[in-house]
């Protein structure tokens, strides 16, 4: 009897065992037939079943790693991410193509689960169609009424320069972290704009908001990230980086709408004092509105964009700059020896002065190129079939534009590799800017932000510059090597502000 049992035991085992593999076997068999490349398709690294190729890039150094993958495919190469293909753009010539020349079938985003679970399509970085075009639109003309990219802004630029010159006097020259101030400084200029206030820099829940985007940016670039885009049902239900990501984001979101409760208070629609209030206007106007797109919910994700669009790459291009004239003191010198000769000691720095600064200028673009802010852009989607690089890339499949291999490319920039401020400099020492200068991306989804973040660049670096020198601390040497994340961002370091 017992050898019955046993008998019967081993087929039920070796029955589980062949279901099991039968099982696996159609899954990767189906997986491999559903999502072949097809001839027309760009190439790329052989895909692994069910994940395809999340762990052949080094999510670390992703930019990195697309970058050396289109010396082997191409300029134009594609990636699986889980079930979703990737097409990697490199190279200006083919950015210009698909963002510039094909741009109408570019245009939106995809929908990656880890942000639309807190922004379900919403804002003005990751919506599409109407809601996109209306809400875009909307900004940019509110924002310009308040001053956005206009000399009205100067003073407002030049105010929280001086809060900002004392915070660094107060070391009388003893090294400090620089993240916090500048942080700050940058996001009450954005601040002034929506909230109609600047925040005091020991304002503890203003800080904790400007420290939840840099974590949630890194996050966001994360293998946790990809994995959660990839399979968001299964990680919904597992502990991990990811909901750490959504409490800073519902944070964030908290953040803004105690500051809209506050401006419904006092709100007159006669006389709106910031974007919030226009905003509010705008929500009464269009009410009954078919077609409107305004409303609460909207109004806090733009909000939660315009702050991530107009000071977080800002304030990384800040501590790349002062990083890099640690690192070049020759380079400060003569940055500084301009300005005195240009503007002197006796005034304030102004937009009027930038034609007339013109290798203060180029160090301020070298230091952009170099940094690298955003390596890989922002993804977009395409909306119908297009052909790019001599291949077909269908409706749906999302793009990446890789900056990286623009701002570094060999054939556009005599040393890529090497802080040199003549990338901007033609022979008789004038400014110029290079068509392969595209650290804000290109096309109808250009950086939001762009003219806001020159001006601050300029006015903050030349004042900078005017009241200080910048070193490193004595027996230390600048750490060059970023944080990897949606932006690329330094390390936290210590410096050592001179007043001159």
């Amino acid at each position: 009897m017992n050898s019955i049992f046993s008998a019967v035991g081993s087929y039920v085992d070796w029955d589980v065992q062949s279901l099991l593999l039968f099982i696996a076997v159609f899954l990767i068999t189906a997986d491999y037939f559903k999502n072949r490349r097809k001839a027309s398709f760009p190439p790329g690294p052989w895909a692994w079943p069910i994940v395809g190729n999340m762990f052949t890039v080094d999510h670390n150094r992703t930019h990195e790693s697309m970058t050396q993958l289109a010396e082997k495919y191409g300029d134009v190469y594609s990636l699986r991410m889980g079930r979703e293909w990737q097409v990697v753009l490199n190279r200006f010539e083919v950015l210009k193509e698909a963002l510039v020349n094909q741009g109408d079938s570019l245009v939106d985003r995809p929908v990656v689960p880890l942000l639309d679970k807190t922004i379900h399509g919403l804002g003005v970085i990751f919506s599409n169609g109407h809601i996109w075009k209306q809400q875009r639109r909307f900004a940019l003309s509110t924002l310009r009424f308040f001053g956005f990219g206009k000399k009205s802004l100067e003073p407002v630029i030049l105010d929280e320069i001086t809060f900002c010159a004392k915070h660094f006097s107060s070391f009388k020259g003893k090294p400090f972290d620089p993240q916090k101030i500048i942080s700050n400084i940058v996001s009450n200029i954005i601040c002034s704009l929506v909230f109609g206030h600047r925040f005091e820099y020991s304002d503890e829940k203003f800080m904790k908001m400007i420290r939840g985007f840099e974590v949630g940016l890194q996050l966001e670039a994360s293998l946790w990230a990809q994995l959660y885009n990839t399979f968001p049902l299964l990680m919904n239900s597992l502990p991990g980086p990811h909901k750490t990501h959504t409490q800073l984001s519902n944070d964030t979101k908290d953040f803004i709408r105690e500051e809209l409760k506050e401006h419904k208070k006092n709100f007159d629609p006669s006389d709106p004092r910031d974007y919030i209030d226009c905003y509010l206007k705008e929500i009464e106007m269009s009410k009954g509105q078919a077609d409107s797109t305004f409303d609460e919910e909207n109004l806090v994700i733009c909000v939660w964009d315009l702050f991530v669009a107009g000071s977080e790459t800002t304030s990384t291009t800040l501590r790349w700059a002062l990083l890099y004239m640690a690192k070049y003191p020759e380079i400060q010198e003569k940055v500084q020896a301009e300005i005195d000769r240009v503007i002197g000691q006796s005034r304030e720095p102004s937009m009027e002065d930038r034609a007339n600064l013109p290798y203060t200028d180029a160090v301020i673009h070298e230091c952009m190129r170099m940094g690298n802010i955003v390596p890989l852009s922002l993804p977009h989607v395409t909306i119908r079939d297009i052909q790019l690089g001599g291949y077909t890339v269908p409706k749906g499949v999302t793009v990446i534009p890789n900056l990286t291999s623009v701002l570094f490319d060999k054939n556009q920039w005599e040393t890529p590799f090497t802080f040199n401020p003549g990338h901007f400099l033609n022979e008789e020492g004038k400014f110029v800017k290079p068509a392969a200068f595209i650290p804000f991306s290109a096309g109808k989804r250009l950086c939001l932000g762009e003219t806001l973040a020159k001006m601050e660049l300029f006015l903050f670096f030349t004042s900078f510059m005017q009241q200080f020198t910048f070193n490193m601390p004595a027996g230390v040497k600048p750490m060059m090597e970023p944080c990897f994340g949606v932006t690329l961002a330094p390390h936290h370091y210590e410096i050592c502000a001179t007043l001159r």
